[in-house]
C-alpha cells in the first residue's frame, strides 16, 4: 500500500513558503504552524492544514520543539521539515522527530552534532582529504596550549568558537601577547553566545573570500550544485551573493566542488545543504570552512547556474 506523506513545515517567511510549494508540487499535503503573528500569512493560507503553536516571539512558537510535534502528531503529518535557522541545526529536535516515528528532513541528529562543532567538523574534513587551514588539532585548552600552537602554524591566527556561527566568538591575534589577551575574551564570548567556551585557532587568511557550495545528499550519495561567491559582507554577516563566483579558474571550481561532495559524503548527508570554503586571493588555494547547513542562498544558487 502506497503511504501518502503530509509534511509539517516548522518556519515561517520565505523558505516557508519555497516548502509548500515545493510540497505541492509533489502532490503532498501540507500543514504550517504558525505564530500569533503569521496566522494570516501566505503559507498559512497555502497550506491544507494550518495550527497554531503559541505567541508570537520565537522563543515560545517556531523554537517550541514540543509544540511542533503536538502540531505533527494532532495533523496526521508524516514528515518535519525545518527549513532552515530556527530548529534546523538542532540536534535534539531532529532527535525527537525521529523517535515519533516521523521522517525528518534534512542530515540526521548525528550528522547536525559532527558538523555544529566546528573543530569535530575539521577533523572530519581532514580525514576526508579536504584541505584545512593550518591550525590547532581540536580545542586548545589554555593559553600555554594556544601560544605553543601559534608559534607552530604562524601568526596572524584566528581564536575561534568550537560551537560558533553568525560571525560570533572570532578574534584576530597578531602576537603572543595579543593572543594571551585575546584568548580569554573569545572563550568568555562564545560561553556568552553558545553556552560553550571551548575555542581553536588557525592561521589568518588576510585576503580571503567567501565561497560557499550548494549540495543534495540522500544519505548515500551526494551531488554539488556549484558555488556562490558571499565575500561582501558586513560584520561577518553576508549582504550580497553571486552565483558564480567570479573570482575562480575552473579548474580550481571543480576541484571546490569535489572538495564539497568529499565532505557531504564523509558525513552521510541528507537533504539540501551549504559548504562554506575559505579561497586565499594571494595563493589561489581553497580551504573548507563551515558549517554544512540549509539557508537563505538556495535561490541565489539556482538562478546562477540557469
Amino acid at each position: 500500500m502506497t503511504t501518502t506523506h503530509k509534511v509539517l513545515i516548522s518556519n515561517r517567511g520565505e523558505i516557508a513558503v519555497r516548502i509548500a510549494r515545493a510540497a505541492q508540487e509533489l502532490g503532498l499535503q501540507t500543514v504550517a504552524v504558525v505564530s500569533d503573528a503569521d496566522t494570516t500569512s501566505l503559507v498559512a493560507q497555502m497550506a491544507d492544514q494550518v495550527v497554531n503553536i503559541g505567541p508570537a516571539h520565537p522563543a515560545k512558537s517556531y523554537l517550541n520543539a514540543d509544540a511542533i510535534l503536538r502540531a505533527a502528531q494532532s495533523t496526521g503529518a508524516t514528515m518535519v521539515h525545518p527549513g532552515y535557522g530556527f530548529l534546523s541545526e538542532n540536534a535534539a529536535f531532529a532527535r525527537k522527530v525521529t523517535q515519533a516515528g516521523l521522517i525528518f528532513v534534512g542530515p540526521s541528529a548525528e550528522t547536525i552534532e559532527c558538523m555544529g562543532n566546528k573543530s569535530v567538523a575539521r577533523e572530519t574534513a581532514q580525514r576526508a582529504g579536504v584541505p584545512t587551514v593550518p591550525g590547532s588539532a581540536g580545542t586548545v585548552d589554555d593559553v600555554e596550549m594556544a601560544a605553543n600552537v601559534a608559534a607552530e602554524v604562524g601568526y596572524p591566527v584566528m581564536i575561534k568558537a568550537s560551537a560558533g556561527g553568525g560571525g560570533r566568538g572570532i578574534r584576530v591575534a597578531h602576537s603572543e601577547p595579543e593572543l594571551r589577551h585575546q584568548l580569554p575574551l573569545a572563550q568568555s564570548e562564545a560561553r556568552a553566545a553558545f553556552g560553550d567556551d571551548a575555542v581553536y585557532l588557525e592561521r589568518f587568511i588576510a585576503r580571503a573570500r567567501h565561497i560557499e557550495v550548494q549540495v543534495l545528499g540522500d544519505g548515500k550519495r551526494v551531488v554539488h550544485c556549484y558555488d556562490r561567491e558571499c565575500s561582501l559582507q558586513r560584520r561577518r554577516q553576508k549582504i550580497v551573493e553571486e552565483a558564480p563566483s567570479p573570482a575562480l579558474s575552473q579548474m580550481t571550481r571543480d576541484a571546490l566542488c569535489e572538495s564539497a561532495v568529499r565532505l557531504a559524503s564523509a558525513v552521510g548527508y541528507s537533504g539540501a545543504g551549504t559548504l562554506e570554503f575559505l579561497y586565499d586571493d594571494d595563493s589561489g588555494e581553497f580551504v573548507s570552512g563551515w558549517p554544512l547547513h540549509l539557508d537563505a542562498s538556495g535561490a541565489v544558487m539556482a538562478r546562477g547556474r540557469s
